[in-house]
């Protein structure tokens, strides 16, 4: 009687409390005892109210335009949640090393599909482009062995740190951040948006028009090998290199897509690399001592010192670390640091070796294009300039690759890349952003130059001057005063170096147009 009487005073407790009746069955098993009902009844409600408060915050999630499903939850690296959709990445977060989420911003270009060492290529092929057959001329000749050999070390340590910086910040906040400037953004507001864009626009516009003036030069050196007429000026073969350059931006949609081509561009700069240095240790081998002291007194040789240093810098940095970056599958920063220590390290040495190797064999004689300088078979040299101009084809497009995700993610380009419409758009938009590019290449073809007022204006600002300060702001509650003293002095003289070599390089360039006449041939 007392038992029934309980058991009926509990079922009335429970209906209050239980009115969707998931318990009432157990409730009247007379073999189960009052104390596991409890235990049971307690943990049964507490399910079901994590339940339903995982369920509203999903529901908040989705409504904020981020979407948190069950993939997300259980499988954090899954391909639903590394981004690869283009576009479909809208409204997804990941995980970042510390098992938080981080929102996935929009881009109509795909992400986080790569391993790091397929970042670690794009790098290395940036910093072993055709660019490291002018710093014989550009860094070495100006500066000499001592200044030039140190120079080009230090400036590796430097800006490794710099990068390992960025690469830090890059799941900062709670958000992955995909572009330079919006990184920069979210630090510090709307204007530095803008303003790191237009800096980050300058510094790769300008990258291009070396590169197209790089490739015209490679057309050239191979036609003067079998026809040494002057009837094809360079700016001829400039605008043969756009247009090349063109259509192979119109069949990359975008950065990932590169895949199996940088292999080929692997190929293509070892190719040059191992045959300009054969070529210059056989040359030097054979010649007579060569004079390697720096020419210029006075003012003329401290602008030219400070304008060899920008190119030292340049030489290094891509200004687009975290679009690279994006690229790079999870965990983000961690696989992003593998790829900078593979590009300063391996990846850094055919560059030194064309580099001293060239200088050593011609001395301050030494061109801004080194197989100019080089002798040896024709065929030799045709299949280097090949080589040279094929792969300035791909490096232009990795560094085209941020303005390409821009137009596209702002314009809604969506979908298979051979649509007629996304097909015609890249046609239109890339091929025109080429066509600008190109008209400035041959209209002033002064490639060292070039070099100089990039890593003035945009490589020291956004390498070096952001990239320390940026870490400054991100951890300066984390900081010791010590610290904080080695970042702003950074800051501080980089700043200073970047106003010199602003000078220096535009010093150089009305230089060189005394010298030269808009649309040379050089």
């Amino acid at each position: 009687m007392n038992r029934n009487y309980q058991l009926g005073k509990e079922k009335e407790v429970e209906e209050e409390e239980d009115p969707r009746g998931f318990l009432l069955p157990a409730l009247n098993a007379p073999s189960v005892s009052v104390g596991v009902l409890e235990s049971i009844y307690t943990l049964a409600v507490t399910c079901i109210v994590e339940a339903e408060e995982e369920a509203e915050a999903e529901e908040l999630l989705l409504g904020s335009g981020v979407g948190v499903g069950p993939s997300s939850r259980f499988f954090p690296d899954s391909p639903a949640m590394e981004g690869g959709g283009g576009s479909s990445d809208v409204g997804k977060r990941v995980y970042d090393e510390e098992h938080s989420y981080v929102e996935v911003p929009e881009t109509a270009h795909e992400i986080s599909k790569d391993s790091w060492f397929q970042a670690a290529f794009v790098l290395t092929t940036g910093i072993n482009s055709v660019f490291v057959l002018g710093y014989s001329g550009t860094i070495m000749v100006p500066l000499g062995w001592i200044f030039g050999a140190v120079g080009l070390i230090a400036a590796a340590a430097i800006s490794l740190y710099a990068n390992v910086l960025i690469a830090k910040l890059h799941e900062f906040g709670g958000k992955r951040h995909i572009r330079y400037r919006d990184l920069a953004g979210h630090l510090y507001g709307k204007k530095a948006y803008s303003l790191t864009w237009g800096l980050q626009y300058v510094n790769l516009f300008m990258i291009n028009t070396g590169f197209i003036i790089l490739a015209g030069e490679s057309l050239k050196a191979i036609y003067v090998l079998f026809r040494d007429d002057h009837e094809m000026k360079l700016p001829y073969f400039i605008a043969i290199a756009g247009f090349v350059c063109a259509l192979f931006a119109i069949g990359i949609p975008h950065l990932s897509a590169l895949r199996i081509w940088l292999g080929f561009s692997t190929l293509f700069s070892l190719v040059y690399i191992v045959i300009a240095f054969v070529l210059s240790l056989r040359d030097g081998i054979n010649s007579p001592p060569r004079d390697y002291s720096v020419s210029g007194t006075g003012s003329s040789r401290v602008f030219t010192t400070i304008g060899a240093a920008a190119n030292l810098v340049f030489a290094y940095n891509t200004g687009m670390l975290p679009e690279i970056q994006a690229t790079v599958r999870q965990p983000a920063v961690e696989n992003m640091l593998k790829a900078l220590y593979f590009q300063f390290t391996l990846g850094c040495l055919p560059m030194y070796a064309v580099t001293f190797v060239g200088y050593w064999a011609y001395g301050s004689s030494t061109s801004s294009y080194l197989l100019s300088n080089v002798t040896g078979p024709t065929w030799l040299k045709a299949i280097a300039n090949v080589s040279a101009f094929l792969q300035t084809v791909i490096s232009l497009h990795i560094f085209a690759s941020p303005m390409y995700e821009y137009m596209d993610t702002r314009f809604g380009v969506k979908g298979s890349a051979l649509k007629i419409r996304n097909l015609s758009f890249r046609i239109v938009f890339r091929g025109g952003y080429l066509t600008i590019n190109t008209f400035v290449s041959a209209l002033l073809p002064f490639l060292g130059d070039f070099e100089s007022l990039t890593g003035a204006i945009s490589t020291f600002p956004l390498t070096f001057i952001l990239a320390n300060h940026m870490y400054l702001v991100a951890k300066e509650a984390k900081m010791s005063s010590l610290q904080k003293s080695w970042h702003w002095l950074n800051v501080c003289f980089f700043g200073c170096m970047s106003v010199a070599a602003a000078i220096a390089a535009l010093r150089l360039i009305a230089v060189d147009s005394k010298t030269y006449n808009l649309f040379a041939d050089i």
